[in-house]
């Protein structure tokens, strides 16, 4: 097993951790492969299956009193808590051309708020233990892609919540940012139903490696702030803080062509899209 971009790692075995969205994709496999190198895992979930290979307990992110009591059962599960890892996260349809509607507001809910609902609730165990917190944020933290602003937005609030977060916490809690582009997993169906799928302008890559990244962002002897998941997400996470016209401009052009060529043909969401990139009605 390999951990990219970390070095050292502490002994995984005893050590407590909470995962939230513990049932889905990613959530699920971090879950396993810290429960099998011996860690104390337990998980969060609006809707857990019941066969994941640790505990998870029913938790809606969006609702004070839903987190107030799922993590208190979970942090009494675990005894304390050591690593708080925020995974839960949604996608769906949001160009930026339109005004914030429900489909906005959801996006919001859970990937910021419910991020930080579950995060000052166990901001004491933390602070007790000297732990640690690991934001899934996203690629798109720092390089936006077209059509999904809502969820860049709020993966771009996450992180600015998280360096609030270390500045506040820092003497005895440390907080990293990993950010993963694109998983295949249901979180992307919605996209795609609606016409607006990313496919072309963003490349999917292995759970494996993701998993990797935060296992190590979980357990290195010296967490690092930024976690890129690949060296290729590693030059895209420089380049858009460091070059954004340069990026701005790769993306624009990739959009363009991918509209010319008829991607979003039938898409309502995207026809303002097409008809500014020349693209077929």
């Amino acid at each position: 097993m390999t951990f990219p971009f970390s070095a050292r790692l502490l002994d995984p075995r005893g050590r407590r951790v909470l995962i939230t969205g513990a049932s889905g994709t990613i959530g699920r496999a971090l879950g396993e492969r810290l429960t099998r190198a011996g860690a104390h895992v337990v998980g969060l979930d609006l809707r857990p299956t019941g066969d994941e290979p640790f505990t998870v307990l029913a938790c809606d992110v969006t609702d004070d009193d839903s987190v107030a009591s799922g993590t208190a059962a979970a942090l009494a599960l675990l005894g304390g808590l050591d690593v708080l890892v925020n995974n839960a996260g949604t996608g769906g349809p949001a160009p930026a051309e339109y005004a914030p509607g429900a489909e906005v507001r959801r996006q919001l809910e859970i990937n910021l708020l419910g991020t930080w609902r579950v995060t000052a609730a166990c901001v004491e165990a933390l602070v007790a233990a000297r732990g640690r917190v690991v934001m899934v944020a996203s690629r798109m933290a720092v390089m936006q892609l077209p059509l999904a602003a809502a969820y860049g937005a709020s993966k771009r609030a996450m992180v600015a919540y998280a360096d609030a977060l270390r500045l506040e916490l820092g003497t005895h809690v440390a907080v990293s940012c990993v950010y993963p582009s694109a998983v295949r997993s249901p979180i992307h169906d919605s996209t795609k139903a609606a016409g607006l799928s990313l496919e072309g302008m963003s490349v999917y890559e292995p759970l494996e490696g993701v998993v990797d990244a935060l296992a190590g962002a979980a357990l290195a002897v010296r967490p690092r702030r930024d976690v890129p998941t690949t060296r290729k997400g590693a030059v895209e996470f420089f380049l858009a803080r460091h070059l954004p016209g340069f990026t701005d401009r790769i993306v624009a052009r990739t959009l363009a062509a991918r509209a010319a060529a008829g991607a979003f043909d039938g898409a309502a969401l995207a026809a303002g899209v097409v008809a500014r990139n020349g693209g077929r009605p």
